[in-house]
């Protein structure tokens, strides 16, 4: 059984129909892999589209993501905070460093039950190994900028002091849904499927 098509009936008869076709009709979309380039430009081409196509209706991201490259991510972010359609970010299983970042986006910020959030600070993503002093030094010099940056949106978004993000995202720290909740970073529990 083929899940990425569905039967559609019509005026023509029954039609196979691309499932994600279906869902972008109803606006709604999803990121399940890495944040990089590639799925990023993906997801800005369907925001725009949706934007365009019925600006200032609702949009329901759904994210299960480990995270990925922070500004890939945070050109989606920005972009979506350009909109006049309001975003929906829905947690289904883990919306993990970038991923949370971007569920952070959505004026409604919901999550299912036995969903997990993950916040931190960045990383390089690589090793130091054969680099000079001062090119260690820029690549920290750009990591202390991004790591502020992300503690501007998370505390932006949950209503906490920047000191306890900071002290906070030191370290993985996962957010099940009572606690991102209590925690100010999800604004509900999503039950409606």
């Amino acid at each position: 059984m083929n899940l990425s098509n569905i039967y559609k009936i019509s005026s023509n008869g029954l039609n196979l129909c691309p499932i994600d076709d279906e869902m972008l009709d109803r606006r709604i979309i999803f990121l399940t892999e890495d944040v990089n380039p590639e799925t990023m430009d993906h997801l800005l081409k369907k925001l725009m589209y949706l934007e365009m196509s019925n600006p200032g209706k609702e949009i329901t991201l759904y994210i299960n993501s480990p995270g990925g490259e922070c500004l890939s991510g945070l050109a989606v972010l920005d972009y979506i905070h350009t909109m006049t359609s309001p975003i929906r970010t829905v947690c289904t299983g883990c919306a993990a460093s970038m991923g949370a970042i971007l569920f952070l986006a959505g004026q409604k910020r919901e999550m299912l039950r036995h969903t997990r959030l993950m916040i931190h600070d960045p990383s390089t993503g690589g090793n130091l190994s054969g680099m000079k002093p001062h090119e260690i030094e820029n690549t920290l010099s750009m990591l202390r900028d991004m790591q502020t940056l992300l503690i501007d949106i998370i505390s932006d978004a949950s209503g906490k002091s920047k000191e306890e993000i900071a002290e906070i995202t030191k370290n993985d720290t996962y957010f099940n849904l009572e606690e991102a909740l209590d925690f100010g970073l999800a604004t509900g529990m999503y039950t409606r499927l």
